[in-house]
C-alpha cells in the first residue's frame, strides 16, 4: 500500500502502482472529468502517470493557475500540427512557453508572414475540436533518430543526437502528429480551449547563435478563457499606447540613433527632467545623510582584477588599450571607486557609518537585438550608493534604506511595491559563517520594517543576499528597480579597513544601494506608469501660455515671465494658428496646462486653463492661477 497525501492533510491509501486518474475517480467521477494534470511532490506531472510510492498529490483542474502553463504548452504542439498540415515540408524545431504564452520555431524556405496568422489559427481549432488525446511514448535514442531523419526533420535530429547514448527520451503524439517533448501535458486537445490568439512572426537563429540557419518564430498567447484573452489584449493596447519610445518623441524628450547604440541622446525638455529627477534624489540623499562623490570612468584593468568584475563581467565591459599597453576599462559599475575613496585616508569607526552616493555613468555591453529605448541602454547612470558600515549595524543601516525607498517610489506614483529577499547562490564567493551573518542582518531588518517580502532561493549576488524592490504600475506589469545588498566580500578583496576603538584594524560591511536604479530606465517606467500625464511637479513643461489672436502676443510674454519668475516651467505660443490646433498639438505633447489668452484675458488680466485630459476650462486671475499652480508643483519632499 501506498499513502497518498492531499493539500488539505487528508490522505487515502492505494495499492500500487496508481495513477493521478485513479485518484482523482477514487474520489468523484465528476472530480476525474474535471482533472487535466497533478502536482506529484511539487512537480506538474501527466494526470495518466502512475505513482509507486507514497506522495504529495494535488489534482490540478483546467482553471488552476498551474494549468495555464500546460494550456500554452499543448496549444504549442497544435500549433505545430497546423503549420506542418499547410505549408507541408515545413521543419519544427523548438517552442517553449514564455511569459503570456509561447512560441515555436520553424525552418522553411519562406518565411511566415501576418498574413499567414489567421490560417494557423483556423486550422487550430479544427484539430482542438477533433479532442485528440495526448499520449505519451519512451523511444530508445537510436529510435527517434531513425524516426526524424527519414520524415526530414533534420533540427530534431540534432536535438536528439545531443542527448546520452542509451538514454529513453519522451515522445507525445496528439493523433498521428508527435514531437519530442519532456511534458507533461493535458489529456487531449479540446482541454486547450479556444482563447488563444497567434500575436506576431520574428525571425530567429537557430539556438539563438548568429552564425546559425535564421528560423522562423510565431509568437502566440493562451489564456484559461475568453475573458483573461481580452484583458491581456487591452493590457497590450494600453502598453502599446503608453509606450516611453513613441511618448519620448511626441514629447520632445530624447531620440535614439544607429552612430550611439544603446545610448540617449537627451533633449533639453527630457535632460530637464532628468535633471529634475536627480535633484530630488540628491535633497532626499542629503536628508539622510550622504556624501555625494564623483569617480573616473575609465579605471585600469588591475582594480577590476583585484575587485573580481574582470573575471564576472569581462565581456560586458568596454575596453580599450594605451599606446603604453595599458588596459583601461569603462566602469560598468561605481562599486570599486568607491572602495578607493574610503580607503583614502584613514578611517575609524566613529566615521561609520559612512554613507557615500554617486550618479554615475556606466557602461555595459549589451548585445543589440537585446536594445529598447531607455529600458535596455548600454550608457546609463545609477543612483548609486555605498554604506560602509560595522556588523552590528547593517540591520539599523538596511531599514533606513527600505524606508527611503519606498517613500520615494510613492513620491512617483507607485503605492503597490513588492520586496524579494535573495540569499546566498551555489556559486559565490565568502565563506559560509559570512553569509550566515549577512543574511541574518538583512533578513532582520526587512521583518522589523514590516513590509510584506517574499524568498527568491538562490538569487542573491555572488558576494552577498540582497532585497529587490519590484514595482507594479499602472497596467499591472511589474518592473524590478531598486536593490539593497550586504557585501563583506569586495572591502576584504580590496583591503578597505577601520581603525576599532581596540586600535585594531576590521573590514567594514559594504551595503550596495540603488533606488532608482538606472535613472534611464526609471524614466522609462515612470512615462509607461504615467502615460506621460505627470503630476505637475514631474513634468518637464509645466504650462503653454497659448494665444488666440495677435493681440494677446505682448500679453502671453508677460503672462509666462510670470510664471517663469514664481519658478515653474512655463513656455508661450504666439504662432498664426487657431487655438484648436494649438491645443491639440501641446496636449499630444502632454502638457499639463494650457493657460489660453485672447482679447478677454488681456482686458480683465486673467487666464483661460485647461488641463490635460479634461474637457473642463476655468478663467481666472493670473495671480490666483499662479499662486495655486506653485502649490501644485512642489515637489513631495519639499512640502
Amino acid at each position: 500500500m501506498i499513502s497518498i497525501t492531499f493539500p488539505d492533510g487528508a490522505s487515502r491509501q492505494f495499492e500500487a502502482p496508481v495513477s493521478g486518474l485513479d485518484i482523482a475517480n477514487d474520489i468523484s467521477k465528476s472530480l476525474a472529468k474535471k482533472t487535466v494534470a497533478m502536482m506529484v511532490d511539487g512537480e506538474l506531472s501527466d494526470i495518466r502517470d502512475e505513482l509507486n510510492a507514497d506522495a504529495s498529490v494535488k489534482l490540478i483542474m483546467r482553471d488552476d493557475p498551474e494549468a495555464l502553463e500546460l494550456i500554452r504548452h499543448d496549444c504549442a504542439h497544435v500549433m505545430a500540427e497546423a503549420v506542418q498540415d499547410l505549408f507541408p515540408g515545413t521543419q519544427v524545431t523548438i517552442g517553449p512557453t514564455i511569459e503570456n504564452g509561447f512560441y515555436y520555431d520553424f525552418a522553411r524556405e519562406e518565411p511566415f508572414t501576418p498574413e499567414d496568422l489567421p490560417k494557423i489559427e483556423n486550422r487550430m481549432r479544427q484539430i482542438i475540436k477533433q479532442n485528440r488525446p495526448f499520449t505519451r511514448e519512451l523511444w530508445s535514442r537510436d529510435e527517434a533518430i531513425a524516426h526524424f531523419r527519414e520524415s526530414g526533420e533534420d533540427y530534431k535530429v540534432e536535438l536528439v543526437e545531443t542527448i546520452p547514448e542509451g538514454e529513453d527520451l519522451k515522445i507525445y503524439r496528439q493523433g498521428d502528429w508527435l514531437d519530442l517533448c519532456r511534458g507533461p501535458h493535458m489529456p487531449s486537445t479540446l482541454k486547450i480551449g479556444t482563447s488563444f490568439k497567434l500575436m506576431s512572426v520574428a525571425g530567429a537563429y537557430w539556438r539563438g547563435d548568429s552564425d546559425n540557419t535564421m528560423l522562423s518564430r510565431i509568437y502566440a498567447t493562451a489564456w484559461a478563457n475568453d475573458d483573461d484573452l481580452k484583458a491581456y489584449l487591452h493590457r497590450l493596447e494600453e502598453a502599446e499606447r503608453r509606450d516611453h519610445r513613441r511618448l519620448g518623441r511626441e514629447m520632445d524628450l530624447f531620440h535614439f540613433q544607429e552612430e550611439g547604440p544603446g545610448t540617449v541622446f537627451w533633449h533639453p525638455k527630457g535632460w530637464k527632467m532628468f535633471q529634475s529627477m536627480i535633484n530630488y534624489m540628491r535633497r532626499r540623499q542629503d536628508k539622510a545623510g550622504y556624501v555625494e562623490v564623483n569617480t573616473p570612468q575609465l579605471l585600469d584593468r588591475s582594480l577590476w582584477e583585484a575587485s573580481g568584475h574582470w573575471e564576472k563581467y569581462h565581456e560586458n565591459m568596454f575596453v580599450t588599450q594605451t599606446e603604453d599597453d595599458r588596459v583601461f576599462a569603462l566602469k560598468p559599475m561605481n562599486c570599486p571607486g568607491h572602495v578607493q575613496i574610503f580607503k583614502d585616508g584613514l578611517k575609524s569607526y566613529r566615521d561609520l557609518p559612512l554613507k557615500i552616493s554617486e550618479f554615475g555613468i556606466v557602461h555595459r555591453y549589451e548585445p543589440s537585438g537585446a536594445l529598447h529605448g531607455l529600458m535596455r541602454v548600454r550608457g546609463f547612470t545609477q543612483d548609486d550608493a555605498h554604506i560602509f558600515c560595522t556588523e552590528d549595524q547593517i540591520t539599523e543601516e538596511s531599514l533606513k534604506v527600505n524606508e527611503l525607498m519606498l517613500s520615494i517610489y510613492k513620491d512617483f506614483g507607485f503605492t503597490d511595491v513588492r520586496i524579494n529577499f535573495s540569499d546566498r547562490p551555489e556559486k559565490r564567493v565568502g565563506s559560509d559563517e559570512i553569509w550566515d551573518k549577512a543574511e541574518d542582518a538583512l533578513k532582520k531588518a526587512i521583518e522589523a520594517s514590516g513590509s510584506e517580502w517574499g524568498l527568491n532561493p538562490g538569487d542573491g549576488a555572488f558576494y552577498g543576499p540582497k532585497l529587490e524592490y519590484v514595482l507594479r504600475d499602472a497596467i499591472g506589469r511589474e518592473w524590478q528597480c531598486g536593490t539593497l545588498q550586504v557585501d563583506f566580500n569586495l572591502p576584504e578583496r580590496l583591503n578597505a579597513f577601520y581603525i576599532a576603538p581596540d586600535g585594531e584594524k576590521y573590514r567594514p560591511v559594504m551595503l550596495h544601494r540603488a533606488m532608482f536604479g538606472s535613472l534611464e530606465r526609471f524614466l522609462g517606467i515612470l512615462i509607461e506608469h504615467h502615460a506621460g500625464h505627470f503630476p505637475l511637479w514631474i513634468a518637464p513643461l509645466q504650462i503653454v501660455v497659448a494665444t488666440i489672436t495677435s493681440d494677446a502676443d505682448d500679453y502671453a510674454v508677460k503672462v509666462r515671465d510670470a510664471c517663469v519668475a514664481a519658478g515653474l516651467r512655463a513656455e508661450f505660443d504666439v504662432r498664426n494658428e487657431k487655438i484648436n490646433y494649438k491645443i491639440r498639438e501641446h496636449s499630444v505633447a502632454k502638457v499639463p496646462v494650457i493657460m489660453v489668452a485672447g482679447r478677454r484675458e488681456v482686458e480683465e488680466g486673467t487666464v483661460n486653463i485647461r488641463r490635460l485630459g479634461s474637457r473642463d476650462q476655468v478663467t481666472v486671475k493670473l495671480e490666483d492661477a499662479i499662486e495655486s499652480l506653485i502649490a501644485e508643483a512642489v515637489a513631495p519632499d519639499q512640502v
